[in-house]
């Protein structure tokens, strides 16, 4: 059986109606904050009433004494956030601490946007600072460290501020994360700024302050105190020398019978001072300086690029680190001077638009570039230190002067193994060497190892020296080699014009005879005659410019003589032979020496 409402009939619109507009009045859904009324109070429990609900909600009675304390009582209303319409026992879950919380910082919201002051206590400390709460809503606030008063004090230090009521101002705010941040220290300032505007406001540049004590020093310049207002002075308005922190020039508690007012910030409520404009401008003094002169000065700071040093009280000048040594490329101040140490330096500039001052330390040192050249001049042999090497080079130093010599490789010795020759040498080895070159200007110096060498070509050298017979072979090799050259080139042209072809001969016999014995010679070539005859004119001329003609004479006549040299090895060796040319004796040969003949032109012939 299936019940439908007749929804057409009018009785039962008029009841949806009125059904309607009673639910309409209190809306209640999931998290929303309602007002509940105390129904009854037991031991442990608080039972509410809230209109529409089909159940009564319940909250524990120590949650309820948290928020309403003495007023709890049957009657009484205490706001609670619906978390549950119907749990699985189908009943309704509220809470009293959530809808309390929310309700805070719904009010920390507005007020925080307002730019309010908010009534709060500190319960207790925490790392970075403590934690406050909110009196009205019970919401905590973080209170930094920073924050807790206008003057520096530790968490630790606020015991006596625990439990106070005291006002606070909103400074930060995080919806996200629903944390919020207040301040001590900003309303104690907002009270103080008034009154300390009517004070600074009493102030102009130029005005001289009396008797002002020194009150804190800081990382940038010194606070004084003159009665009723602290004035801050910067470090560089401190005195006209340079120094490195306040404490160097004064004292806690010193009073000091000048500062000169040289700004005023209204809106920062701030004073600016200066010490050193009470004193005469020690610049003023540069006059009785000139360039070029050596004075002595106090070293007063110490940098990676150099020192300033202090020419007179007040008057400082930059000693840079390329003007501390004429040898050490990377000098450092640090490692030569002390501070306070008294040393010689020379003007180089005065800047009096720039208020600078440079001066160099080396410059009063005797250039050793000078030196060497005086105690080691060029062309002079000595023996040298090696203090470092490098690849290519080795570094020396004679032992009278602090001067590093260039000493390349390749002046190491005459041989073509240089490189193996460097890898002799380690730091500390003593090496013989000749100074080649010196640069004062550029500060270089060049030695040689080879030049205390002898020379194994000297011999050569002074061709006055030579005995008549040395010098006529060092000529002829000279001209041998230089004919080899252009000999060498004629016969690769030659070559690839098809001119040449293996040597064969045929023997003869004992009588002179041409026999059928063909005898081909190792490693020997003779002219292609089938090639060189059909040369055309124009072939015949570029040889002939080319010496190509002389060359196949001289080969032809080679041939011919060598072909009545092989003849002749067939005749039996005898105490005295004729080697005979065209059927002329030309020459006498000894016996011994027609047997090496013979044996050498055998040598030639291949085997049978």
């Amino acid at each position: 059986m299936e019940i439908y409402k007749d929804l057409s009939n009018k009785a039962s619109q008029e009841f949806e109606k009125l059904l309607n507009s009673q639910l309409s009045k209190v809306q209640i859904e999931e998290g929303k904050i309602i007002e509940g009324k105390i129904n009854k109070i037991t031991e442990k429990y608080v039972f509410l009433y809230i209109e529409n609900l089909k159940s009564e909600p319940v909250i524990d009675i120590q949650e309820a004494k948290s928020i309403l304390g003495e007023n709890l009582k049957e009657g009484s209303k205490i706001p609670v956030l619906i978390e549950s319409l119907e749990n699985k026992s189908g009943e309704v879950v509220v809470s009293a601490s959530k809808a309390k919380k929310i309700v805070g910082w719904e009010s920390l919201v507005k007020s925080y946007e307002n730019d309010e002051i908010v009534m709060g206590r500190i319960t207790q400390t925490c790392k970075g600072g403590a934690i406050v709460e909110h009196i009205d809503t019970g919401s905590l606030m973080f209170l930094p460290g920073s924050q807790i008063s206008d003057s520096p004090m530790k968490s630790k230090d606020i015991s006596n501020l625990m439990n106070e009521p005291m006002k606070f101002k909103l400074i930060k705010l995080d919806r996200m994360r629903g944390n919020i941040c207040c301040s001590r220290r900003e309303v104690i300032s907002s009270f103080k700024k008034e009154d300390k505007a009517k004070v600074v406001s009493q102030y102009k540049v130029g005005d001289i302050i009396k008797n002002a004590q020194v009150k804190g020093f800081s990382s940038f310049g010194a606070f004084f105190s003159t009665g009723d207002l602290d004035v801050l002075t910067h470090l560089q308005e401190l005195s006209w020398s340079r120094i490195d922190s306040p404490d160097q020039i004064l004292e806690i508690g010193q009073v000091v019978p000048e500062l000169k007012v040289i700004s005023v910030d209204m809106d920062k409520l701030q004073v600016g001072t200066s010490l050193k404009q009470m004193t005469d401008d020690p610049f003023n003094n540069i006059q009785n300086y000139e360039l070029n002169k050596i004075y002595k000065c106090k070293v007063m700071k110490l940098a990676d690029f150099g020192a300033f040093v202090e020419l007179e009280p007040g008057l400082t000048a930059l000693l840079h680190q390329s003007q501390l040594s004429w040898t050490k490329k990377n000098a450092s101040a640090k490692k030569m001077f002390k501070l306070h140490e008294m040393i010689d330096v020379m003007i180089q500039e005065i800047d009096e638009t720039k208020r600078r001052v440079a001066v160099s330390y080396k410059l009063t040192q005797e250039n050793p570039y000078e030196t060497i050249s005086k105690l080691h001049p060029i062309g002079s042999v000595d023996e040298a230190e090696v203090v470092s090497k490098n690849e290519y080079a080795l570094f020396v130093k004679f032992k009278d002067i602090d001067v590093e010599c260039f000493q390349h490789v390749n002046d190491l010795t005459f041989s073509n193994n240089a490189e193996k020759e460097l890898d002799k040498y380690k730091k500390g080895d003593k090496i013989k060497v000749q100074v080649m070159e010196i640069q004062t200007e550029e500060q270089k110096v060049r030695v040689s190892h080879r030049a205390t060498l002898k020379d194994p070509f000297s011999f050569f050298a002074d061709k006055e020296k030579l005995s008549e017979p040395v010098e006529r072979l060092f000529h002829l090799l000279q001209t041998f080699n230089k004919d080899l050259e252009r000999t060498g080139a004629l016969l690769n042209q030659m070559l690839k014009m098809n001119l040449f072809t293996d040597w064969k001969i045929q023997l003869t016999d004992e009588s002179g005879g041409k026999t059928n014995q063909i005898r081909e010679i190792k490693g020997l070539l003779k002219i292609n005659d089938a090639v060189f005859s059909d040369l055309s004119g124009p072939k015949l001329k570029k040889l002939n410019e080319i010496d190509g003609l002389e060359l196949i004479f001289q080969q032809r006549l080679s041939q011919m003589n060598l072909e009545n040299l092989i003849s002749y090895t067939k005749i039996d060796s005898k105490p005295t032979a004729e080697l005979s040319i065209k059927d002329k004796t030309v020459a006498k040969i000894k016996q011994k020496e027609a047997e090496e003949l013979n044996t050498l032109v055998q040598g030639l012939l291949l085997d049978d």
